[in-house]
């Protein structure tokens, strides 16, 4: 997947920091859309839309863990990374055994974040090629009449 296809979601509400990381983002060549809210990005279809979600663990509504939940909940492929401003009790290990791929303290460090998106976009093709070819595989398989299958 080109990094340009899809939008990485940045969810906080700060303002400056939607902003921050939208422009270190854009300037490492992604499409990244700022929202103040969970909320506001459920409610314009986000999910389906995104290749990746920033959110800021404490929000007024909807928290940054509560869209982790929703994420999972709904079966979405799309990586959650978690950032928060505040100590918190809840480590790293915290979220990602919730099922964040990613943790980070304001103020973030951006060449972290970057090659943590280069990382998930390269996981991402190689499961995407992955699974294409073996969709092709598995129709090729299909067509051929000369293919026996074997129940086991």
């Amino acid at each position: 997947m080109d990094k340009l296809a899809r939008t990485i979601a940045v969810i906080d509400d700060d303002l400056r920091v939607v902003e921050s990381i939208v422009n270190l983002l854009a300037s490492c060549g992604y499409r990244a859309e700022g929202y103040c809210s969970a909320e506001q990005f459920l409610g314009v279809e986000g999910l389906s839309k995104s290749s990746c979600i920033i959110t800021d663990v404490e929000m007024r509504e909807m928290s940054g863990l509560g869209l982790l939940h929703h994420v999972k909940s709904v079966n979405s492929p799309v990586p959650v990374v978690i950032i928060t401003g505040k100590p918190s009790e809840n480590s790293e290990a915290f979220y990602l055994e919730r099922g964040a791929i990613g943790f980070f303290r304001k103020p973030i460090d951006g060449d972290a974040l970057v090659d943590l998106l280069r990382s998930v976009a390269a996981i991402s093709q190689t499961n995407l090629s992955h699974r294409k070819q073996l969709t092709t595989f598995a129709k090729s398989r299909r067509s051929r009449p000369d293919v026996a299958r074997r129940d086991t």
